[in-house]
């Protein structure tokens, strides 16, 4: 059980498959749009409930309970040589235009 006031993470559906756009990439199109949103708990509850939340912004936004207690986390992604690369170019021309 998941006591009220709890802070949690939800999940909400924006766009189902089927209403996505058929111009984004095949790996894409066939997965629904999700977001997810933190707040805190407004009723007990257990995971996998739809529950509602207020965020920290003071709205009411109703979904998919998925975490309790969520961290804040992000990524750049892995490493690509490919981006080195890119960077080692335009570095090169940023130089050479400050030395003109």
């Amino acid at each position: 059980m998941v006591s009220k006031k709890t802070y949690v993470e939800i999940q909400k559906i924006v766009l189902k498959a089927s209403e996505r756009s058929s111009h984004i990439p095949k790996d894409t199109k066939d997965k629904d749009f999700v977001m997810k949103i933190k707040g805190y708990l407004l009723s007990d509850a257990q995971l996998k409930d739809t529950v509602e939340i207020l965020t920290e912004t003071k709205r009411i936004v109703k979904g998919i309970l998925i975490d309790v207690n969520p961290t804040y986390t992000h990524s750049f992604g892995n490493h690509l040589d490919e981006t080195k690369k890119m960077k080692d170019i335009i570095l090169s021309e940023m130089e050479e235009t400050l030395n003109d």
